[in-house]
């Protein structure tokens, strides 16, 4: 049913309305209201400079509570369609707000009325760094790490353990360092696994691994600064940089790890250093103990910080995982950064940062000033799966899971591929490189283009390069690929690059969706 109303003579002075109003329906009255009427000021029928009935009379009228009136005429007032004149009543506005917005719209800027909005040329910068993600394929995209069944099932029970009837201190959990069950946890586990020197103190929850470089780049680094960075890299830590106006010094990458003497030529004065020690990405190479110890003298004599992204050192298939940088650190210049979002899955945006003494203050008040504090409904769960031995649990099924799948890969490539990939060396991670065979006679670009056609998706080295590439190869990613179907697609991979040229086109190096290229770092 529905309510009719006309202004009675009590409201002549008022413009007559015609309302329908229904009462069986899910909209709230106040949001029909206000829609017959904005409906009614835009199609003209109340013209500017109308009068409209007071809330008093109009909630009389039509039935209603003079708050469900005066609901729809504040929306209309703060929108710009009504305006209130002290003691005289509400009239319709006489410019509105579509009048507002077409004038300053594309006809406006096409006749030479306005200029046009633009975005700042570092966020264009940044925005360009890091190729278009693609949806995954089935091999070889480079992703995150499948959803260990288990742990899913572990995970939930921590989760309801503390949510069903969460703390009082939980709900209230405010500190920039974030919850500190979890940051002791958390430095238990780097000090007996990654020889990390820390206390909870030192350890800082941010919302994933990319959240802690951008925060610790924007306070380590003034605008027009120089920061070292992997040649190949990481895009997202090139993105950090642009972010803080940085300028980020690209230094090659050999069998050891980062050049520290051609950093030292290129740019000896950087304030910082970021560097992939324990599994370097793309290469997959270790940083070299001379080249860790000259890395810190360097910093040591110039007073610069080196950012150490530890982003998947769990995924280590022989022997131990390697010791963190920052346990050789003497002198405080290490900032270590971790994630959880790599090795457990990717939308629980848990990541920490590792402070020497000397920042631990200033992280905190700055913290406080950009976003206060990570999330903390998956905090207090993680710091229980972490110390009930279920983390450590799921981290030695993970590792076996993927040394096996690592070396189905390998064995499958040097059986199928006939030397047109060879697998580059390296223990670790949750992609294999492969370099491209002269012998293949074609580039990356092309080869891509052969494995999308075949239905499956490599990702080229050239992607990580800032300058041109010194070397070519493409990325396999086998972190969702099982087993049973590793085979058969390298198989159809093989195929593919012997294969005559496909008609289809598209860009391999830039990383367009038809390539099937990504970040290569999804999760963290």
């Amino acid at each position: 049913m529905s309510d009719r109303f006309t202004a009675s003579p009590r409201a002549r002075r008022a413009t007559l309305l015609s309302l329908g109003l229904a009462r069986d329906v899910a909209t709230p009255l106040h949001r029909q209201l206000y829609d017959q009427l904005r409906e009614a000021i835009l199609a003209g029928r109340l013209a500017p400079g109308a009068r409209l009935p007071s809330t008093r009379a109009l909630a009389t009228e039509l039935g209603l509570s003079r708050n469900t009136v005066a609901t729809a005429f504040e929306q209309l007032l703060s929108e710009g369609y009504v305006e209130g004149r002290v003691g005289a009543g509400t009239y319709v506005s006489p410019v509105l707000p579509e009048t507002l917005l077409g004038a300053a719209g594309p006809a406006a800027d096409a006749a030479g009325g306005g200029l046009p909005a633009r975005p700042s040329q570092r966020g264009e910068a940044m925005a360009a760094v890091i190729p278009q993600r693609p949806k995954p394929q089935p091999a070889f995209a480079l992703a995150a790490a499948e959803l260990d069944p288990l742990a899913a099932r572990e995970w939930g029970r921590a989760m309801v353990r503390y949510w069903r009837h969460p703390s009082a201190e939980l709900m209230r959990q405010r500190d920039p360092s974030g919850w500190r069950p979890l940051r002791a946890a958390i430095a238990a586990y780097l000090g007996a696994v990654r020889a990390v020197r820390c206390d909870p103190e030192q350890v800082m929850i941010v919302s994933g691994a990319q959240a802690g470089l951008d925060l610790a780049a924007r306070l380590l680094l003034d605008p027009g600064e120089s920061a070292w960075v992997e040649e190949p890299g990481y895009p997202g830590l090139r993105a950090a940089l642009l972010a803080a106006g940085a300028v980020a010094v690209p230094v090659p990458v050999d069998g050891e790890g980062l050049s520290v003497a051609t950093g030292r030529t290129l740019a000896g004065n950087a304030r910082l250093a970021a560097v992939t020690p324990s599994h370097q990405f793309p290469l997959g190479v270790t940083m070299s103990l001379a080249r860790r110890l000259a890395l810190l003298e360097w910093a040591r004599e110039t007073g610069a910080w080196i950012l150490e992204d530890d982003y998947d050192s769990e995924y280590r298939y022989a022997g131990r995982p390697l010791a963190a940088l920052q346990g050789l650190d003497q002198e405080g210049r290490v900032i270590y950064v971790g994630t959880f979002s790599k090795v457990m899955f990717p939308s629980l945006r848990l990541g920490y940062l590792v402070l020497p003494q000397a920042l631990v203050d200033l992280f905190r008040r700055a913290r406080a000033a950009v976003d206060d504090h990570a999330s903390a409904v998956a905090q207090a769960p993680l710091a229980d799966f972490i110390e009930s031995g279920q983390f450590a649990a799921h981290l030695r099924r993970a590792r076996a899971r993927y040394a096996e799948r690592r070396a189905v890969l390998i064995e499958a490539i040097e059986s199928s591929m006939g030397g047109l990939l060879v697998p580059a060396p390296g223990e670790g991670g949750l992609h294999l490189l492969a370099g491209l065979s002269p012998a293949a006679g074609i580039g990356e670009a092309e080869a891509v283009r052969r494995a999308a056609a075949g239905g499956l998706t490599v990702t080229p080295l050239a992607n990580y390069y800032s300058g041109p590439p010194d070397r070519c190869g493409l990325l396999l990613g086998f972190g969702s690929v099982d087993e049973a179907r590793i085979r058969p697609a390298v198989q159809r991979l093989a195929r593919a690059l012997t294969a005559p040229p496909p008609l289809a086109t598209g860009s391999a190096a830039t990383g367009s969706p038809a390539t099937g290229s990504s970040d290569g770092r999804r999760g963290r």
